[in-house]
């Protein structure tokens, strides 16, 4: 076992509870404490253009999908709560990096479009972004990078699944 911090609490455990089975705890406990530990670096890309990774997310749903898009849209793309779309659609309308227009035939839709500073910015965080995720997996060989991209897919079309629904 790898001498993490994740290994350090399933010790305790089992020291304080040896029938307890932890081997969840291993999977579960390190995949949640590498998503902090890659939160708390905030992405320093983003961070140096003043965005979150979230408000990134949003400007690159609209970006990939290459169409406007509705709130509704973003927060499935996103997987985030209709009201923290909105807040982020906000603050990015405000920048000057996406539009909302008002939809024809209902006026309760908007549709979200970037704006030619948002395509731009979207356009040169990426490859910076990935540059820079590059570097935080650089400890992993290629394979390593494969075999663990290929389990974590694995994991995550169950989970899509069986907790949280599968988008689209």
């Amino acid at each position: 076992m790898t001498d993490d911090i994740v290994a350090s609490v399933v010790r305790q455990w089992q020291a304080v509870n040896p029938e307890l089975d932890t081997g969840p705890m291993e999977i579960i406990g390190r995949i949640n404490r590498c998503a902090a530990l890659l939160q708390q670096a905030e992405d320093a890309p983003l961070r140096s253009a003043g965005l979150t990774r979230a408000e990134f997310d949003l400007l690159g749903a609209v970006r990939r999908t290459d169409r406007e898009l509705t709130p509704g849209e973003l927060a499935r793309e996103t997987f985030s709560s209709g009201a923290a779309v909105t807040k982020r659609l906000r603050a990015l309308q405000e920048r000057g990096l996406v539009d909302r227009r008002g939809d024809e035939r209902d006026r309760r839709v908007a549709h979200v479009r970037l704006t030619e500073a948002g395509r731009a910015l979207v356009d040169r965080l990426l490859p910076e972004q990935l540059a820079y995720e590059r570097v935080v997996l650089s400890g992993l060989d290629a394979g390593s990078r494969g075999e663990l991209g290929s389990r974590l897919g694995e994991l995550l079309v169950q989970l899509e699944g069986r907790i949280g629904g599968a988008r689209r």
